[in-house]
């Protein structure tokens, strides 16, 4: 890759005071692009957040750049985890109630 092109890399974290997984999609200026989150132990999507178009139904991403975070622990993902968990998690938020 040359020095130019963005760099974008996806991540996982788990924050157990909520029992909740979290999924990134970082931009090279740290902030979130895309974000998902993964709730209790059935692992139950609550959002699928994209910071181009945030939506109540999908939830909202995170308000700043992850070089203000403390206390979270990255584990790397690679671009094919990040979709297919972002994937089902837009899917089963758009799905009728039943």
């Amino acid at each position: 890759m040359g020095q130019d092109e963005p760099m974008t890399r996806w991540f996982r974290s788990y924050w157990d005071e909520e029992d909740t997984w979290f999924y990134f999609e970082v931009g090279d200026d740290g902030w979130v692009s895309r974000q998902v989150e993964l709730e209790g132990p059935a692992r139950r999507p609550i959002a699928a957040a994209s910071a181009e178009n945030d939506d109540a139904r999908y939830g909202f991403t995170a308000e700043s750049p992850i070089a203000d975070w403390e206390g979270h622990v990255e584990e790397p993902l690679t671009l094919q985890d990040f979709e297919e968990v972002w994937a089902e998690a837009r899917q089963h938020l758009t799905a009728p109630e039943v």
